[in-house]
């Protein structure tokens, strides 16, 4: 990892979805930690938060909603992306009334991926020492 590169968190129970999250993220120029389990990311989190998280929504055990809620009280400036492959009526307007700042439906669009991060954190391919 490099001075200012920013640290994006992967919550997804999917092995596979979260490999590939990964590659993505990091050909896109930002360090990456995978999480398969809200309660190992949680501990994770109190070491080293990351600058943005990635969360899948439907998981077993503590779901999303869960990482949400409790994020809300611990880490409420940190960015949520939220995605999903089972994409409910008024799930977008809870999450977003939960903190996450974007709710995206499986399978995600990359383009749409890589903008919803962007507005969260700062390009790391333009970064400047004003930072």
């Amino acid at each position: 990892m490099t001075k200012g590169q920013p640290i994006v968190a992967v919550l997804d129970d999917e092995e596979k979805m979260g490999k590939a999250l990964g590659r993505l993220l990091r050909l896109n120029g930002y360090f990456v930690e995978t999480y398969q389990l809200g309660g190992e990311m949680l501990d994770a989190f109190s070491v080293r938060p990351p600058d943005c998280l990635l969360l899948d929504l439907h998981m077993p055990g503590m779901t999303g909603f869960d990482v949400l809620r409790v994020l809300g009280t611990l880490q409420p400036e940190l960015p949520v992306i939220v995605m999903t492959g089972h994409d409910e009526p008024g799930t977008g307007e809870r999450v977003a009334a939960m903190g996450a700042v974007a709710y995206l439906t499986k399978p995600v669009d990359e383009h749409t991926l890589m903008n919803a991060i962007r507005r969260a954190l700062p390009d790391p391919s333009t970064s400047s020492s004003d930072h």
